[in-house]
């Protein structure tokens, strides 16, 4: 019944003569949200930086044990990256979150991609991914999951889901859902964690 009454509430704003001010405004809202491009443009307007966790209250990793087929970039086991500043970033091209996310995260890969380690995780294709980034100009490195990852990345199935790890394994940001990482927050946090090694 609901599907029926939205049916003929969008035939009666049609048939008007005259929109009113707020039909106006509900149809603006309604073609912003329908539209993915614009609907990524306000998910990043509204997208806060994210959460940073205590040491002592954050999660840690404790396996590192995790090979990944690079799709852009060289294999790796996550073996190799301990000991360092981690992002990890799970995302496909397909989700607006993830897609909303980006231009924020190649601005941060941009500033500190020789400082610390990227490592974004997708379940797709290299031919989808490429085109992707040639649309849109980025060049972060993306892998396939060859193996489980470790515990800690698989308590959501949400995307994008966003892990920063110090060099001691703590995880200091486990963010699920679109944020501003090139934020004065991030960077500052970034610039506390390279400093002190």
């Amino acid at each position: 019944m609901l599907l029926k009454d939205q049916i003929n509430f969008m035939k009666e704003i049609f048939t008007k003569k005259t929109f009113s001010p707020s039909n106006i405004i509900f149809m603006v809202v309604l073609v912003v949200m329908l539209y993915p491009p614009s609907r990524e443009w306000v998910m990043r307007q509204i997208a806060f930086s994210p959460s940073i966790e205590n040491v002592e209250e954050s999660d840690k990793i404790a396996n590192y044990n995790w090979d990944l087929q690079g799709l852009n970039t060289e294999n790796i086991n996550f073996n190799q990256l301990k000991g360092k500043v981690i992002l990890v970033n799970f995302w496909a091209t397909w989700c607006p979150p993830c897609r909303a996310e980006l231009p924020m995260i190649q601005e941060l890969y941009d500033g500190y991609k020789d400082k610390i380690e990227f490592v974004f995780v997708t379940t797709e294709n290299w031919q989808t991914v490429d085109s992707f980034f040639k649309k849109n100009n980025y060049n972060l490195p993306v892998y396939n999951s060859i193996s489980s990852p470790p515990a800690l990345f698989t308590k959501t199935n949400s995307i994008p889901a966003t892990y920063l790890i110090d060099q001691d394994g703590n995880v200091l940001i486990s963010k699920t859902g679109s944020a501003d990482w090139n934020s004065k927050k991030v960077r500052t946090l970034l610039d506390d964690l390279i400093g002190k090694y």
